[in-house]
């Protein structure tokens, strides 16, 4: 059912269409109580099959609307103008994570950053207990103020009361852009955890599979599972594991490998058991991502001083020859752990080349963090820095960064 501008649903205007998919027709539209621009989604027909499926429907939209998080979408008013169904949301400027995929992979700063403002957001709903159960690239909006969530619970809050066995109880529609000729999947499938394609009941280790599978896609510009036919795909769901990150992108840190190889564990008991705790792996990868990405940075600045000292040398070969300058002495320096010590081999030096930053064993089996300024023979413990790990620098080597019991 396609609507015309002008048309009225309620007190909302209707501009333009936006797009259509399997949870029904999206629409640029105007408040006219509080003009401002909105989006309205009007909803398959089937909603309207009877009382029981409109009013869990409208209870379960209430629930969604109670959601308050800087990445996702916000639900503002549910609504019926005669037979049709709508919902009001926030309109948002950008592109899809699908559609940003489209053109390959994303950085890795990008990839990181994305990841744990998605997992920020499905950690904030499913302490409220909603799961979104649908999390793919499509339903990830790419905005300049990062990532927003789309359609959050919508699946759970279309599905039929009952709970049904098997493929039926699968909360997209199986046909439309998700289908080509023969069956072939290509769409929504993908990203379903072994649980949901046995039509069990949906938690948040599934959206966390989901995740993995976003994550994986986001890294390597390939889906983590594919087939030619609905059951081929499935099966390699159900057993087989996807080619790790590094083998594709050898660049990636390990850290996010691991983080995403969880994800995608079969069980759901040998997955994360919650989002922040992904949220955490990938703030610590992104940490050791960093200083990596100084390094590719520095590696490029020396190649382009390679060319300008090649130039030298050859415009040097048209002066005379000088005498040789005396060859520079070679330094050697050894740093000595503190009294009673063990360095754990994270060691950081800070930008101006003063400063080093270590972390190191006591005698009593707990780590610290000390500093060892360049200029003196001894090293100094920094209080408070009990459990300290991968010590980084800020660019003006003023302060220094650290994780600590699983925080930053």
């Amino acid at each position: 059912m396609t609507l015309s501008s002008g048309t009225r649903l309620g007190p909302y205007e209707l501009v333009a269409p936006v797009g259509a998919g399997g949870m029904g027709e999206v629409y640029r539209a105007k408040d006219t109580r509080l003009d401002r621009t909105v989006a309205i989604k009007v909803l398959p027909e089937r909603l309207s099959s009877s009382p029981e499926v409109r009013q869990r429907f409208e209870r379960e939209a209430k629930t969604i609307s109670q959601l308050s998080h800087p990445h996702i979408c916000a639900l503002y008013d549910v609504g019926r103008e005669g037979e049709t169904e709508y919902l009001v949301m926030e309109y948002l400027e950008g592109q899809t994570l699908a559609e940003r995929l489209a053109r390959g992979p994303l950085p890795l700063e990008q990839l990181l950053r994305y990841g744990v403002e998605i997992a920020d957001a499905l950690d904030k709903a499913h302490r409220q207990g909603i799961v979104h159960r649908d999390l793919k690239p499509s339903n990830v909006m790419l905005t300049k103020s990062g990532v927003k969530l789309l359609d959050f619970g919508l699946a759970k809050a279309m599905a039929p009361a009952a709970t049904q066995a098997g493929l039926t109880s699968l909360p997209t529609a199986m046909g439309g852009p998700n289908l080509t000729q023969e069956g072939t999947i290509l769409g929504t499938f993908q990203y379903m955890a072994p649980e949901q394609l046995e039509g069990k009941e949906a938690d948040a280790r599934t959206d966390i599979f989901a995740l993995g599978a976003v994550l994986y896609e986001m890294a390597t510009g390939r889906k983590a599972f594919s087939g030619t036919t609905q059951a081929s795909l499935i099966s390699a769901i159900m057993s087989s594991e996807p080619p790790a990150i590094s083998s594709t992108q050898p660049m990636v840190p390990r850290a996010l490998d691991r983080v995403v190889r969880r994800c995608l564990a079969k069980d759901p008991e040998g997955r994360w058991q919650n989002a922040r705790d992904v949220a955490l792996e990938l703030m610590e990868a992104s940490a050791v991502a960093a200083p990596a990405a100084a390094v590719r940075r520095t590696v490029r600045g020396g190649w382009i001083a390679a060319g300008v000292l090649l130039a030298l040398l050859l415009a040097s070969l048209l002066v005379p020859r000088r005498s040789p300058a005396p060859p520079l002495p070679k330094l050697r320096v050894t740093i000595p752990p503190p009294a009673g010590a063990a360095v754990q081999g994270m060691v950081a030096l800070s930008p101006d080349g003063r400063m080093l930053a270590f972390v190191a064993t006591g005698a009593d089996g707990k780590d610290f963090l000390y500093l060892r300024p360049l200029d003196s023979l001894e090293s100094r413990v920094l209080p408070g820095t009990e459990g300290a790990a991968f010590p980084f620098w800020s660019p003006d080597s003023r302060s220094i960064g650290f994780f600590a019991q699983r925080k930053l």
